[in-house]
């Protein structure tokens, strides 16, 4: 029991930090109609910042600069790139992000080479323990944080007049823009929120458990992905939903790994996709998404 209950704890706190991409994910979804497959290497440029500044510039000093600059990252890739692309159809500009993604992702690489880079979280690699169940200090954090950052967008979002704006071109983009509303902006500042949050993300993935930054961090995302399809890819609360959900059945699956030898090594890696497929095959459009949209 005490295994399952760490398990529980852990899957938890890893599924809060997919939360926060997944939101990424549904946020740029709802506000320009695009299925942002840069989203892993935004994170990836995140954690590489981070890395990279905060001998120069302190923990929270390059924790700044790494969200700023991923932040920077996205909203010139909307800008530059899906601005000006829009009204083409979905496959297209989902294409482009790919496109975009490689383009990112391979640079990265090219700089991390094998190197794992180190990022000196104040809390290294401590644990803390409740009842015999364990769980490292930096995924405690990630959890609060994740909270707080969750609960603030969602209060933004119903109440704020972007969230108002970003609601209203989501329902019928035509008749808000008739009312005034500028999706541009709307558009922008969702790539803003988005790779804010996959900094955000990324600081806590590259800590412990996770040895430091390395382009399996890249992979992350991907896990993350299924978390927003499952939940919804319009639905905001699936993203919260869908990546706990995630993050509590690969980290079971890896946890029991040595039970269920007969699937092979490795098991909880694929978890999420099956999860997923299954959800997909019982509600097509996720467990709170919209049935009419349009899936890639």
């Amino acid at each position: 029991m005490t295994q399952f209950l760490s398990l529980l704890v852990n899957g938890i706190s890893l599924g809060t930090i997919y939360a926060l991409i997944a939101l990424g994910f549904v946020v740029i979804f709802k506000a320009s109609e695009v299925v942002n497959f840069a989203h892993g290497s935004l994170l990836l440029l995140g954690a590489y910042v981070i890395a990279v500044t905060s001998d120069a510039l302190g923990f929270l000093g390059a924790v700044l600069v790494g969200v700023a600059v991923t932040a920077v990252a996205a909203v010139l890739v909307e800008r530059l790139v899906i601005n000006r692309l829009r009204g083409a159809p979905v496959i297209s500009l989902a294409i482009v992000t790919i496109g975009v993604d490689i383009i990112i992702l391979t640079e990265l690489v090219r700089r991390l080479g094998s190197d794992i880079l180190n990022v000196p979280h104040p809390w290294a690699g401590e644990s803390i323990r409740f009842a015999g169940v364990g769980i490292s200090l930096n995924r405690g954090v990630a959890m609060v944080v994740a909270a707080v950052l969750i609960g603030l967008f969602f209060l933004a979002f119903k109440y704020s007049n972007w969230g108002v704006a970003m609601r209203a071109s989501a329902e019928d983009g035509e008749t808000a823009a008739l009312m005034g509303i500028k999706q541009g902006q709307v558009s922008a500042l969702a790539w803003v929120v988005a790779g804010v949050l996959a900094a955000v993300a990324a600081l806590f993935l590259v800590g412990s458990p996770t040895p430091g930054v390395s382009p399996t961090v890249y992979a992350v995302a991907l896990a993350a992905f299924p978390a927003a399809i499952l939940g919804g890819l319009d639905s905001t609360g699936g993203a919260l939903v869908g990546g706990l959900l995630i993050g509590i059945a690969e980290t079971l699956a890896t946890g029991y790994q040595d039970e269920m030898l007969f699937l092979g090594r490795g098991f909880g890696t694929v978890v999420p996709y099956i999860v997923m497929l299954v959800i997909l095959l019982v509600r097509p459009s996720g467990l709170f998404g919209t049935r009419e949209l349009t899936r890639v």
